[in-house]
Protein backbone atom coordinates (compact mmCIF):
# COMPACT_ATOMS: atom_id res chain seq x y z
CA UNK A 1 0.00 0.00 0.00
CA UNK A 2 1.25 3.41 -0.51
CA UNK A 3 1.23 6.45 1.67
CA UNK A 4 1.45 4.18 4.54
CA UNK A 5 3.88 3.52 7.31
CA UNK A 6 4.50 0.27 9.44
CA UNK A 7 5.71 1.13 13.05
CA UNK A 8 5.35 -2.00 14.21
CA UNK A 9 3.69 -5.88 14.26
CA UNK A 10 0.95 -3.91 15.51
CA UNK A 11 0.46 -0.90 14.41
CA UNK A 12 0.21 0.80 10.81
CA UNK A 13 -0.34 4.61 9.65
CA UNK A 14 -1.78 5.83 6.53
CA UNK A 15 -3.37 9.10 5.06
CA UNK A 16 -6.44 8.97 3.72
CA UNK A 17 -7.29 5.27 2.50
CA UNK A 18 -9.16 4.20 -0.57
CA UNK A 19 -11.47 1.41 -1.14
CA UNK A 20 -8.70 -0.47 -2.85
CA UNK A 21 -6.17 -0.12 0.16
CA UNK A 22 -8.86 -1.18 2.79
CA UNK A 23 -9.26 -4.53 0.72
CA UNK A 24 -5.78 -5.07 0.51
CA UNK A 25 -5.41 -4.21 3.82
CA UNK A 26 -7.79 -7.13 4.53
CA UNK A 27 -6.07 -9.35 2.47
CA UNK A 28 -2.53 -8.86 3.78
CA UNK A 29 -3.89 -9.84 7.33
CA UNK A 30 -4.84 -6.68 8.93
CA UNK A 31 -7.56 -6.87 11.30
CA UNK A 32 -9.03 -3.44 11.95
CA UNK A 33 -9.29 0.11 10.47
CA UNK A 34 -9.36 3.27 13.05
CA UNK A 35 -10.18 6.47 11.16
CA UNK A 36 -8.82 9.26 12.67
CA UNK A 37 -10.65 11.79 10.20
CA UNK A 38 -13.95 13.75 10.70
CA UNK A 39 -17.24 13.49 8.22
CA UNK A 40 -17.11 16.83 6.93
CA UNK A 41 -13.45 16.63 5.98
CA UNK A 42 -12.36 17.11 2.44
CA UNK A 43 -11.75 13.27 1.41
CA UNK A 44 -13.66 11.90 3.52
CA UNK A 45 -14.45 8.58 2.84
CA UNK A 46 -18.32 8.28 3.70
CA UNK A 47 -18.89 4.11 3.27
CA UNK A 48 -15.64 3.75 4.31
CA UNK A 49 -17.38 1.90 7.52
CA UNK A 50 -19.33 -0.12 4.91
CA UNK A 51 -16.29 -0.94 2.35
CA UNK A 52 -13.86 -2.07 6.00
CA UNK A 53 -16.62 -4.36 7.55
CA UNK A 54 -17.51 -5.63 4.39
CA UNK A 55 -13.92 -6.85 3.62
CA UNK A 56 -13.77 -8.54 6.93
CA UNK A 57 -11.79 -5.58 9.28
CA UNK A 58 -13.15 -3.97 12.54
CA UNK A 59 -14.10 -0.24 11.80
CA UNK A 60 -13.79 2.85 14.37
CA UNK A 61 -14.40 6.39 13.61
CA UNK A 62 -13.07 9.06 15.96
CA UNK A 63 -12.84 11.93 14.58
CA UNK A 64 -9.59 13.96 15.86
CA UNK A 65 -9.08 17.53 15.24
CA UNK A 66 -5.18 18.34 15.69
CA UNK A 67 -5.64 21.60 16.98
CA UNK A 68 -8.63 20.31 19.55
CA UNK A 69 -6.50 17.41 21.10
CA UNK A 70 -6.68 16.94 24.87
CA UNK A 71 -5.62 14.64 27.77
CA UNK A 72 -9.30 13.25 27.60
CA UNK A 73 -9.58 12.15 23.89
CA UNK A 74 -6.19 10.94 23.43
CA UNK A 75 -6.58 8.88 26.35
CA UNK A 76 -10.04 7.36 24.94
CA UNK A 77 -8.11 6.81 21.31
CA UNK A 78 -5.42 5.17 23.34
CA UNK A 79 -7.36 2.86 24.68
CA UNK A 80 -9.28 1.64 21.73
CA UNK A 81 -5.76 1.58 20.17
CA UNK A 82 -5.23 -1.17 22.53
CA UNK A 83 -8.83 -3.03 21.88
CA UNK A 84 -8.70 -3.01 17.93
CA UNK A 85 -7.41 -6.54 17.00
CA UNK A 86 -3.82 -6.81 14.93
CA UNK A 87 -2.55 -5.55 13.26
CA UNK A 88 -4.39 -2.19 13.25
CA UNK A 89 -4.04 0.48 10.53
CA UNK A 90 -4.82 3.79 11.60
CA UNK A 91 -5.38 6.85 9.41
CA UNK A 92 -6.26 10.44 9.19
CA UNK A 93 -6.26 12.85 6.31
CA UNK A 94 -2.09 12.82 5.49
CA UNK A 95 -1.01 10.68 8.43
CA UNK A 96 -0.12 13.16 10.55
CA UNK A 97 -2.99 12.48 13.56
CA UNK A 98 -2.38 8.78 13.08
CA UNK A 99 1.04 9.10 13.90
CA UNK A 100 1.30 11.01 16.53
CA UNK A 101 -1.69 8.84 18.22
CA UNK A 102 0.12 5.59 16.98
CA UNK A 103 3.44 6.49 18.37
CA UNK A 104 1.82 8.17 21.54
CA UNK A 105 0.31 4.95 22.55
CA UNK A 106 3.78 2.90 21.55
CA UNK A 107 5.33 5.44 24.28
CA UNK A 108 2.83 5.22 26.83
CA UNK A 109 2.85 1.15 26.73
CA UNK A 110 6.54 0.91 26.78
CA UNK A 111 7.46 3.39 29.19
CA UNK A 112 9.27 5.61 26.29
CA UNK A 113 10.65 9.42 27.59
CA UNK A 114 9.24 11.66 24.80
CA UNK A 115 12.74 11.62 23.23
CA UNK A 116 12.46 8.20 22.78
CA UNK A 117 8.71 8.25 21.45
CA UNK A 118 10.30 10.71 18.46
CA UNK A 119 13.32 9.19 17.75
CA UNK A 120 11.60 5.97 16.90
CA UNK A 121 9.39 8.27 14.79
CA UNK A 122 12.25 9.47 13.10
CA UNK A 123 13.75 6.16 12.39
CA UNK A 124 10.26 5.19 10.64
CA UNK A 125 9.94 8.54 8.58
CA UNK A 126 7.29 10.23 10.56
CA UNK A 127 8.38 13.62 11.22
CA UNK A 128 6.91 15.32 14.42
CA UNK A 129 7.85 18.79 13.68
CA UNK A 130 5.58 19.22 10.81
CA UNK A 131 3.13 20.17 13.69
CA UNK A 132 4.62 22.20 16.30
CA UNK A 133 1.84 22.24 18.36
CA UNK A 134 1.03 18.79 17.97
CA UNK A 135 4.95 17.34 18.80
CA UNK A 136 4.69 19.71 22.25
CA UNK A 137 0.91 18.42 23.21
CA UNK A 138 2.56 14.62 22.15
CA UNK A 139 5.65 15.35 24.76
CA UNK A 140 3.62 16.63 27.18
CA UNK A 141 0.95 14.09 27.17
CA UNK A 142 3.91 11.14 26.95
CA UNK A 143 5.56 12.71 30.14
CA UNK A 144 2.16 12.36 32.01
CA UNK A 145 1.21 9.23 31.04
CA UNK A 146 4.60 6.73 29.87
CA UNK A 147 4.48 4.06 32.30
CA UNK A 148 7.83 4.04 34.71
CA UNK A 149 9.69 1.13 33.54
Amino acid sequence: MENVKKINDELTIAGQVTPEQLQQAAQEGYKSVLNLRSPNEKGFLPEEQQLAEAAGLDYINIPVKADEMNDELTTEILQKIDELPKPALIHCGSAMRAGAMAFMNLATRQGMTPEQAFEKAHETGFDCSAHPQMKEFFAQYVSQHSKAS
